[in-house]
């Protein structure tokens, strides 16, 4: 399944991973392992075998235009990577692709597989969740470690969901049982926004994985992003009522709530929109942050 261009000799690696899809709310962890990757300048060795692990009638192939004339053929696909963390004296292997469909099990073990053969140390899993939190406050990172030294360093505050998980949650459970130590990250987006790519949480990702790495990197651009996207944002609600208050009462809430996953809350705790209303601001952001993309 897993076919390898090249077996890189690495200096006490960690494996740094994130997935696309359901683990992924507003592209946050996916793009912090590809802003990372590129700033550390990784370089591919290894690639999964896509018939294997997706359903193409699902994640279909896309077509890319190169130049505007050429036609080029992308498949969905999941690689690994390496790269040296600055400063830290040792190296990061970079998993990220979509989130397989098939044979979750049979992937997992390859995995491990490879990364006991490259001598994993550790393994920095990133995910991120929709969550009733406002789009004004820093964004919640959440999440597990394999001990209490490795929680600290991650300053993570503990999650306690129960309920489906995704390749993620079963990618640890199996390095954990190998023996790897595992932290995850979740980082919390605002539900209303589900739907934009959230640089505020690829920010906040990108910061704390940079911290359990014992490293520092130029987030400027990220930054930028990030202040943009929140002024964006800002304005769209100011100019509803509704969408205004729902986000003070939640600015009000925030204080006091412990991390959770939006679908744990009981029904009856937190502030609500109607169906109607949450469509609608939701639809109404969406419609915004893409015609103000460019800006």
């Amino acid at each position: 399944m897993l076919r390898w261009e090249d077996r890189p000799v690495l200096s006490r690696p960690v494996l740094l991973a994130a997935f696309e899809g359901w683990n992924d709310a507003g592209n946050a962890a996916s793009e912090a392992v590809n802003f990372l990757s590129q700033s550390w300048g990784a370089t591919a060795f290894a690639a999964f075998d896509g018939d294997e692990l997706f359903d193409f009638t699902s994640s279909r192939p896309q077509v890319r235009l190169e130049a505007g004339e050429s036609r080029r053929l992308e498949w969905p696909a999941i690689e690994l990577a390496h790269g040296s963390v600055p400063g830290a004296g040792r190296d990061v292997v970079f998993l990220s692709g979509p989130e397989p469909q098939l044979r979750w099990r049979g992937f997992v073990d390859e995995v491990r597989a490879a990364c006991e053969s490259l001598g994993v140390e550790l393994a920095v899993l990133l995910g991120a969740l929709l969550a009733d939190v406002p789009h004004t406050r820093p964004v919640r990172i959440s999440g597990g470690a394999a001990t209490a030294e490795l929680a600290g360093r991650a300053g993570l505050e503990p999650s306690y969901y129960e309920g489906p998980t995704g390749i993620i949650g079963v990618l640890s459970d199996s390095l954990g049982r190998a023996g790897i130590q595992t932290v995850s990250l979740w980082a919390s987006v605002p539900h209303y926004v589900s739907q934009s790519s959230s640089p505020k949480a690829t920010l906040a990702l990108v910061e704390r994985s940079a911290r359990i790495l014992a490293t520092s990197l130029d987030v400027v651009e990220l930054r930028i992003a990030s202040a943009a996207y929140e002024r964006q944002i800002n304005e769209l609600v100011a100019s509803d009522d509704d969408a205004s208050a729902y986000v003070t009462r939640l600015e009000e809430q925030d204080a006091d709530t412990q991390p959770a996953e939006a679908d744990q809350l009981p029904p009856d705790e937190g502030p609500r929109l109607s169906p109607a209303s949450g469509e609608r601001l939701a639809a109404e952001v969406e419609r915004y942050l893409r015609e103000h993309r460019r800006d």
